[in-house]
């Protein structure tokens, strides 16, 4: 991974952000692909995230922040999605971040490797988020090879365990886009078929 994430971490982050603004009230509640998770659930992995991924930016420990949120009005995810991300944003500002080794939940890896991990995690969860919200508008096939890439790098093999957060992979069908192959490599499966 010697690609410098922070372009498309902004990139990810946008095109969360644009679906988080369409989610009205009554489909909080709603199902994910992301097992065990629904729509409010969801938003709250997705900031809980991004407040974990700006403490590793900023040199703290990524361990030390709960992967979920509290507190968030039904009409206030928009908000702090944005104000999430744009402290992450700030925090991997620096160059030298990137090379400054940093503590997540899968070890202890230099920056890049774990605001890439970040960049699969935002992208995987915002294709979570499209499909529970009906697939509402295009998503960047670019992220998804990206993200697809890095997901093979941190979960080789594709069969999982409890321990990991991602369900073994399932088969992609033949010519699948890079969304459904992400998904498949994470175990997921679209919510309306392919």
């Amino acid at each position: 991974m010697n690609t410098d994430p922070r372009p498309l971490y902004t990139r990810a982050a946008d095109q969360a952000a644009a679906l988080v603004r369409t989610v009205r009230p009554e489909q909080l509640a709603g199902p994910t692909p992301c097992d065990g998770f629904d729509v409010r659930t969801l938003l709250s992995h997705l900031v809980g995230g991004a407040r974990r991924i700006a403490v590793v930016g900023a040199g703290g420990d990524g361990l030390a922040v709960h992967p979920f949120v509290d507190g968030v009005a039904d009409d206030g995810w928009p908000t702090a999605y944005d104000e999430a991300r744009a402290e992450a944003e700030r925090a991997w500002a620096e160059d030298a971040r990137l090379a400054a080794p940093v503590r997540v939940p899968w070890g202890e890896v230099p920056g890049r490797n774990a605001l890439s991990g970040y960049v699969m995690e935002s992208v995987t969860h915002t294709w979570d988020l499209w499909e529970a919200l009906g697939r509402p508008a295009q998503l960047d096939p670019e992220l998804a090879e990206f993200a697809l890439s890095v997901a093979q790098v941190l979960l080789p093999e594709p069969e999982r365990g409890d321990e990991v957060p991602f369900a073994s992979a399932l088969p992609a069908p033949e010519g699948a886009g890079a969304y459904v192959r992400l998904a498949a490599w994470l175990g997921r499966e679209p919510l309306g078929g392919v």
